[in-house]
């Protein structure tokens, strides 16, 4: 037997959709709008609603930790909104602009699925919120650290529409518009096809073999190089080792963009490694891609940011801050040197002592 213990009607046209974390409910609706309740009394907090798209809301869903909250729209965008303050933490814009009609959270947060109307299935990078890979009438299954594809699935006969991970039990179903729902089931014990970089907790960066190195490099985006690291021998050791220098001499990369975007690339490595190790103090990470940043700087909000996130951030028209959602009454961005000093010195301590 079932008890009704509350109604809420809060919106004003059909809801759509309801999704529970640990804390809250959220419903949203036609009239454009997401609102959050707190389980303990049903009321609604008090940045509720949730205001940002220009169309009817189909879907919403909270991270596995509840933190966060996303929503999609037939204004063909996926909102992503901060749980504690209800601060929008970014809009992504559907490649196709199609009406975005479902979203889901990966079960580890790394990844948000977005499935539009036209068939198309968009998976962000929630770290760099920037669209991961696009595909259609088919399900593919990517190891979240490098990258790799570790399964496709293709059952599907026309454009699939929904996704769900169990979150006990190693089984995923999948929806179409082939008027059916696949439930797929992993060997869990079965190795994947291809190299893939074992997570650093079990292999340090250090002890990385060639064929780790040779997938660092293509989850990258630097698989050019796969041949040239293998024929020098590049191991993990080798690879944190290497400097402007040997690249040039020793490796005989002669473009100086592809130089600085390989020791870019290792430098992020080595400060995932310490702030994999070690806890980074908050201030040290940028607010948007939550990484530890190299370039701080200062936008007209008072906040500091990775230069490259921020940029990016105004590039893609966004003229709000990332923090408070408020307008920004300048694009400007100002280096923050004394923090760039504070972060240089934290990691000299850090690399002293590892």
């Amino acid at each position: 037997m079932a008890t009704l213990i509350h109604t809420l009607a809060d919106h004003s046209d059909d809801v759509n959709y309801c999704a529970f974390s640990s804390s809250c409910l959220a419903t949203c609706s036609l009239d454009k709008t997401i609102r959050v309740y707190s389980l303990n009394n049903f009321t609604e907090l008090p940045y509720s609603p949730l205001r940002g798209h220009t169309y009817a809301v189909h879907c919403c869903c909270f991270s596995p930790s509840g933190h966060v909250l996303a929503s999609c729209s037939t204004d063909g965008t996926t909102m992503v909104w901060d749980t504690r303050d209800g601060r929008t933490l970014a809009v992504l814009e559907q490649p196709s602009g199609s009406p975005v009609r479902v979203c889901r959270f990966s079960p580890e947060s790394t990844y948000l699925v977005a499935g539009a109307a036209d068939g198309s299935l968009v998976l962000w990078n929630m770290q760099s919120l920037k669209l991961y890979r696009s595909v259609d009438k088919c399900v593919i299954i990517h190891e979240t650290s490098t990258g790799n594809t570790l399964h496709t699935l293709s059952q599907h006969t026309r454009y699939v529409t929904t996704c769900a991970f169990a979150p006990c039990s190693p089984l995923l179903a999948t929806g179409s518009m082939d008027n059916t729902v696949n439930i797929w089931q992993f060997d869990l014990k079965q190795p994947c096809a291809g190299n893939t970089v074992e997570n650093e907790s079990k292999v340090t960066v250090e002890d990385w073999s060639e064929d780790d190195v040779s997938a660092w490099l293509c989850a990258q985006d630097l698989a050019d190089f796969v041949g040239l690291f293998k024929m020098n021998n590049i191991d993990g050791k080798e690879l944190l080792n290497l400097t402007k220098e040997s690249l040039t001499n020793e490796l005989k990369i002669e473009s100086l963009g592809l130089r600085s975007k390989v020791l870019q690339k290792i430098e992020k490595l080595r400060m995932k490694m310490i702030s994999d190790s070690v806890t980074v103090p908050d201030e040290f990470l940028c607010p948007i891609t939550r990484e530890l940043m190299k370039d701080p700087v200062i936008a007209a909000d008072g906040y500091s940011y990775e230069k490259e996130a921020m940029e990016n951030w105004i590039s893609n028209k966004r003229r709000s801050s990332p923090m408070t959602n408020l307008p920004l009454h300048s694009l400007m961005l100002t280096p923050n040197r004394t923090l760039k000093m504070a972060i240089s010195r934290w990691l000299e301590t850090q690399q002293k002592y590892s």
